[in-house]
């Protein structure tokens, strides 16, 4: 691996100007490219200390060999420099956007003779004017059959067109009105060229004036007693309604603008763009991006600027991606260098451009729209990709060849442990086989010995096994408990691969509970949430699974529905002690009603939200008592308010009437302070749609 200091370039060597810089692998081969208004600032900030770089920044300066940079003007020519390096070297370690899905657009061949309406994918075209994108091609071909009746343009190949032209002859749409059959000479050129001047009016949003026209136009063959061109007139007024119907109008002021939205997670980005054009939303597109670094939401927009309108033909003010750009951005965070950004847009586009984050009323409203249709996209995502049989196949036989196992980890267990403080310590056991988590065989530990993370995961690995093992000698001597009773054995089959969620000191000691019990067939790994790596028992360095590897992804599944769990099984727990607690203060409460009331209402927030009415029907509770009850509870203790929830969602992962495997640690006073889980949390972002 290669050492920063090796290849820092020599102090006041590097310029204070504006420029773009390139980092390179040993082979040769570009792996970042950034730009900045201060070349040396920024680059010494890579080399003043490694150790304390962000992980992915590290892992970045430890995979180049040397450095390089070009001097430009300003910031802008900075921008553009950096756009076309990215285009041409594509690094590893920037953010590509690139497509989940390819999109179709309306184009417009505005540069032929009889330009043709049609469906186009791909790359755009010069002189060819694009309407969209859309989400199917068939909402195309939809409103280009509505739109043909009034806009009777070309849509044939220019095969068909030859053809026609040749045996004088015009195709069907000709005969029945939806194409003005320029190729047999009924209208000509520039007659043509004006119907298609129409549409593209129309897509653009200037509908107001079409409709008007139209108006007045049937209104006056009307007067005219032209009854059958006032007939025809009124089917068109139709059809334009019919289709404008189709277009959500989501801001009343002719907005022109893209409304652009994220959703992530430490791995991957959804991106969501509307595009409102004339107030009405007229196309809409999205992305999965892999995040090879760590970015903030901010540096998400500079990269969406750059590589989405970074290419845009100054002709045509159409990008390589098909993007015009618009009078607005919106977005949900401004970059660093927002104006510099500006200053591009409004280049490229001829005009001014705001880029900039809406606070209130319909932009707002319709940002948060975006929004959801980004987390929502990025569900369906992450929900195909852990149902996609190949994929779990794949992340098996990854894990198999990564951690060198005998043979592919069919039944994976975690354990995650959660305290506050080290007070109301708990943990989870979740199982996962052939890549699906099979909630039956899930656990909840209650920690009565182990009083930090290393001391709880020993605890718990050992309990864990140890049952284990009496159910095997049980199974064996076909006595016991289980069989007598007729309850599955639950701990009788092992797992494969033991996850434990923390680095190394987690790891070591699960090692250590195993090596006690005389365990050997059980591998053991650990995921450390700060760099995402797998820690392997005596083993001084950590294996780095590639960041798009299915087995990352898997590890990474399992790990936060450990820890998904143990949160919820702590908050149930942290709610009965300072129940119990509240309680142990009432006068005249003494254990029998107690207990009595916790098992009526169950939770401090359901006991909070009750009447005298209704605790008085609890044997035992006067009035007197139920009102002193509800003074000894309505007030939070101190501390109580002020602790935000762990992430997680409702308990739903053990089924109703689970066995759960505790050890009922005794009642005292709440605990304080935010739940924890064993080496952090990780929140699970973003599930998805459009």
């Amino acid at each position: 691996m290669p050492d920063p200091s090796t290849y820092r370039p020599a102090v006041g060597s590097i310029p204070e100007s504006p420029g773009v810089y390139k980092f390179r692998d040993p082979n040769g081969r570009v792996v970042y490219v950034g730009k900045a208004k201060n070349l040396r600032q920024r680059l010494n900030s890579y080399f003043a200390d490694v150790a304390g770089l962000h992980p992915r920044t590290r892992q970045m300066v430890t995979t180049a060999a040397s450095v390089e940079w070009t001097v430009v003007g300003t910031e802008v020519e900075a921008l553009q420099l950096e756009y076309n390096w990215i285009k041409e070297f594509d690094p590893r370690f920037n953010v590509r956007y690139r497509d989940d899905k390819s999109y179709p657009s309306l184009a417009v061949t505005l540069n032929e003779e009889y330009p043709r309406l049609q469906v186009m994918r791909g790359p755009k075209k010069k002189g060819v004017r694009y309407f969209g994108p859309y989400a199917h091609a068939w909402a195309i071909r939809e409103t280009l059959d509505t739109l043909t009746r009034v806009f009777p343009a070309r849509t044939c190949s220019n095969g068909v067109f030859k053809r026609a032209g040749q045996i004088g002859r015009p195709c069907l749409l000709g005969y029945i009105g939806k194409c003005a059959a320029p190729c047999v000479g009924r209208v000509s050129a520039e007659e043509h060229r004006q119907i298609v001047d129409g549409f593209c009016e129309f897509m653009a949003g200037r509908t107001d004036q079409m409709i008007r026209r139209l108006e007045r136009e049937m209104a006056e063959a009307a007067e005219a007693m032209e009854y059958e061109k006032a007939a025809r007139l009124r089917d068109d007024l139709g059809a334009l309604r019919r289709a404008m119907e189709k277009q959500a109008v989501v801001l009343g002021n002719g907005t022109d603008a893209d409304v652009v939205a994220f959703a992530q997670d430490e791995l991957e980005a959804s991106v969501q763009v509307f595009h409102v054009r004339g107030g009405r939303v007229r196309g809409q597109r999205g992305w999965i991006v892999d995040k090879v670094e760590e970015v903030s939401t901010g540096e998400l927009v500079e990269q969406f600027v750059l590589q989405v309108y970074g290419g845009v033909d100054e002709a045509t003010g159409v990008g390589e991606a098909g993007e015009a750009v618009p009078r607005e951005v919106l977005v949900p965070e401004l970059p660093d260098d927002a104006d510099v950004y500006e200053e591009l847009l409004s280049e490229l586009r001829g005009s001014r451009v705001s880029l900039r984050v809406p606070q209130r009323g319909d932009k707002r409203a319709l940002l948060e729209t975006v929004e959801r249709n980004a987390k929502e996209a990025f569900a369906r995502h992450r929900v195909k990709r852990s149902s996609d049989l190949t994929a779990r196949s794949l992340a098996l036989s990854e894990l198999q060849e990564a951690l060198e196992l005998p043979d592919a980890p069919l039944r994976i267990e975690c354990i995650d442990v959660s305290h506050v403080q080290q007070t109301n310590v708990v943990a989870s056991m979740v199982v996962f086989e052939d890549g699906l988590a099979k909630k039956s065989d899930y656990r909840r530990f209650s920690v009565t010995h182990g009083t930090d993370d290393t001391a709880a995961m020993a605890e718990v690995v050992r309990r864990r096994f140890a049952r284990h093992l009496k159910e095997e000698q049980d199974r064996r001597d076909e006595q016991g408990v289980a069989a007598e009773e007729g309850r599955p054995r639950r701990f009788a089959y092992p797992p494969n691969l033991l996850v434990v969620d923390g680095g190394a000191p987690q790891v070591a000691a699960a090692a250590r509970s195993l090596d006690e019990l005389g365990i050997v067939d059980v591998a053991v790994c650990g995921l450390a949430k700060r760099m995402e790596e797998v820690w392997l028992p005596g083993e001084s360095d950590p294996v780095i699974l590639p960041r798009t590897s299915e087995a990352l992804y898997l590890l990474q599944r399992v790990r936060d529905e450990a820890h998904r769990f143990a949160i919820t099984y702590h908050r149930q727990k942290r709610s009965t002690s300072m129940l119990v607690s509240l309680l142990d203060d009432v006068p005249g409460l003494g254990e029998t009603r107690r207990k009595a009331l916790m098992k009526q209402f169950g939770s401090l927030k359901r006991l909070r939200a009750a009447t005298v009415e209704e605790l008085m029907v609890v044997p035992g509770i006067g009035r007197r008592t139920a009102e002193a009850v509800l003074a000894a509870v309505a007030q939070p203790e101190a501390g109580e308010a002020g602790a935000p929830e762990a992430s997680g969602p409702a308990d739903d992962a053990a089924p109703a009437g689970e066995t759960v495997e505790t050890t009922t640690a005794p009642a005292g006073p709440a605990a304080r302070g935010t739940p924890r889980s064993g080496s952090g949390a990780t929140a699970e972002v973003g599930l998805v749609a459009s």
